[in-house]
């Protein structure tokens, strides 16, 4: 039997209403503490099920981003014979908006293999007013090619902020997902309007 997660529209269904129904009620009780609006949830790739959704808190510490939180409460969980946490590789990881350097690093070293977000960088920075993603990523990663000392700002500006595919994970946007619906544009338009709504 086929894993739900290998099927786009029930992914993309379960990924929303995670986010819907688990991650903004807590999201909305964290901002009205003066934390960020970032969430994550982490659900079981065989049923979708959550496992553990948590939000930001940066009230306890700046380091408590909503991936870092989420991923500090799925390794809090005891994990016992009659209750065993499911592998990281067993989980889908989901952020409400894409990764930064922090969370990113988080996720890697968690040995989560895949992650799905709903906002992008750019979301963040011109819908939210939170540049410091893409800042930090240009300003501390983004370096110029070794074999090309040379590189002009431009071709250095166009290189990706992050390897969204590599040895350790797989990231994908809900934009991503929606693209791999098959079938034709009115059943992905109708996925947009969901993921944008």
């Amino acid at each position: 039997m086929a894993s739900p997660a290998n099927n786009p529209e029930t992914l993309l269904e379960a990924l929303l209403s995670i986010i819907e129904m688990q991650i903004v009620p807590l999201t909305t009780a964290g901002v009205s503490s003066g934390s960020k609006l970032f969430g994550a949830a982490i659900l079981r790739k065989d049923d979708l099920s959550a496992v553990t959704v948590a939000t930001n808190n940066e009230q306890a510490s700046p380091l408590l981003h909503g991936e870092i939180n989420c991923i500090q409460q799925f390794f809090s969980t005891p994990d016992t014979t009659s209750s065993p946490r499911p592998a990281t590789k067993d989980c889908i990881f989901v952020a409400t908006h894409e990764p930064c350097s922090l969370c990113l690093s988080g996720i890697t070293w968690s040995g989560f293999d895949n992650f799905y977000h709903l906002f992008t960088y750019e979301d963040s920075r011109d819908r939210f007013g939170i540049p410091y993603d893409i800042e930090i990523l240009q300003e501390v990663f983004r370096v110029r090619a070794v074999e090309d000392v040379h590189e002009s700002d431009e071709s250095l500006a166009r290189r990706p902020l992050y390897n969204r595919r590599n040895k350790f994970f797989t990231a994908k946007s809900f934009a991503d997902l929606v693209d791999e619906i098959p079938g034709g544009e009115e059943e992905k338009r109708k996925w947009r309007g969901k993921s944008e709504g």
